[in-house]
């Protein structure tokens, strides 16, 4: 779903050079795109390739990247400059569908009948609107409320491998914000697998959070952008799930659920395109804006007085590498970390939230009551300490 450019004359150009999923497109004089917009190239089978702005060469000249495979391009092709970043569909009929990462759905149910779009490149909320006070988000799941408690409008690090629980851990999160806060949820698929996508879906509409008879009963909307898509598509699927949790919490007024899972393969994806651009490499090979991408994505989620987004981030570690730049640069924006625990998987604790290795930057006696800080502590040094003399239980 994408804006046109309002003028009769639409700005066009050609492809000049197609480097992998990088094009560069020559416009006539004057009628250079700005930075971050969306052009449209049509193919030869009737199909299109919408890329995005990223540098203007000179020369009339401006190097984008591709959101689909590049796969059928060449040189000479037209392309159509829409005058305005890539849009996506927002509000309720984003409920119980699937888009891609220019917001078309693709579940096989048919268009959206949504006739609101908003860009997904937009401005942090100003600081005047911020939520300032401090409060806990309930989750209704009793280890995380007692001994890593979620902070409203924060940031939430979610660390397990796989089959440790994180998609039944996030089922019962998006169940619970329905029941108690009357609220909603955005799932981001950032760079994983389709399978897991897939499953994801069908678990979904088992549990009922997806209401395949009415949508509009559905608990949550769906944006995927897996890892046999282009860099391109899995640098910007995050903002895309982001945007239309923003519409749910301004424009609503709801207490909203992000889910991005994997936030280490956004980054992961920024070091590609920033590679294929020619930029310079930083630390261990990543690209020089990695704090600057990372800042204008998280700095977008946060409560406002008129709603939240309360974000939970499936964070991949290479090779547990926690000094990796990527890793560390995330964790600089978390409010709470949630490790689960495969240990405590394999003993059929569900869910398997490894309480001492879980923190919470709202555990202060201030801000959770006193009763609340010294029931925790206690929690935790026994655990401890059971910890320490478990080597002797087991002899």
């Amino acid at each position: 779903m994408l804006t046109q450019n309002g003028k009769n004359n639409l700005n066009k150009g050609y492809v000049t050079q197609i480097i992998g999923p990088v094009l560069d497109i020559e416009f006539s004089d004057g009628n250079l795109p700005p930075i971050y917009s969306a052009i449209k190239i049509e193919l030869e089978d009737g199909s299109s390739t919408i890329v995005e702005v990223q540098q203007l060469l000179g020369d009339n000249k401006i190097r984008a990247v591709s959101m689909r495979s590049t796969d059928g391009l060449k040189r000479g092709v037209e392309a159509i400059d829409l005058g305005a970043p890539i849009s996506v569909p927002v509000g309720t009929p984003t409920l119980g569908r699937i888009f891609n990462v220019i917001g078309e759905p693709v579940d096989e149910q048919g268009d959206v009948s949504s006739n609101e779009t908003l860009p997904i490149h937009r401005d942090a909320p100003a600081f005047t609107e911020l939520e300032t006070k401090p409060s806990i988000f309930e989750t209704g799941i009793k280890v995380v409320d007692l001994l890593a408690p979620y902070r409203r409008g924060g940031k939430i690090g979610l660390f397990g491998g796989a089959g440790v629980g994180k998609t039944v851990l996030i089922m019962e999160l998006i169940n619970n914000i329905a029941k108690a806060h009357g609220g909603v949820s955005v799932f981001g698929g950032v760079g994983e697998r389709t399978r897991e996508g897939n499953d994801l879906y069908e678990e979904m509409k088992e549990s009922g959070v997806i209401n395949e008879s009415n949508f509009s009963e559905s608990k949550v909307a769906l944006v995927y952008g897996q890892m046999n898509e282009p860099p391109g598509a899995r640098m910007r699927v995050g903002l895309t799930a982001l945007t239309m949790a923003e519409y749910f919490r301004d424009v609503n007024k709801q207490d909203v659920l992000l889910f991005i899972d994997n936030i280490f393969r956004f980054t992961q994806a920024g070091s590609e395109v920033s590679a294929l651009l020619g930029r310079m490499p930083s630390a261990v090979g990543y690209q020089p804006t990695l704090a600057t991408e990372m800042g204008a994505l998280q700095e977008r989620i946060t409560s406002t007085t008129q709603g939240s987004i309360t974000s939970i981030q499936a964070v991949y570690v290479p090779a547990d590498d926690l000094t990796d730049p990527a890793p560390a640069t995330t964790f600089a924006h978390l409010d709470a970390t949630t490790v689960l625990s495969r240990n405590l998987a394999a003993k059929g604790i569900y869910p398997a939230v490894d309480p001492l290795d879980s923190t919470s930057t709202m555990l202060q006696p201030g801000i959770v009551s006193d009763t609340h800080y010294q029931v925790a502590e206690t929690v935790k040094e026994t655990l401890q300490r059971y910890k320490e003399l478990q080597d002797i239980i087991a002899i």
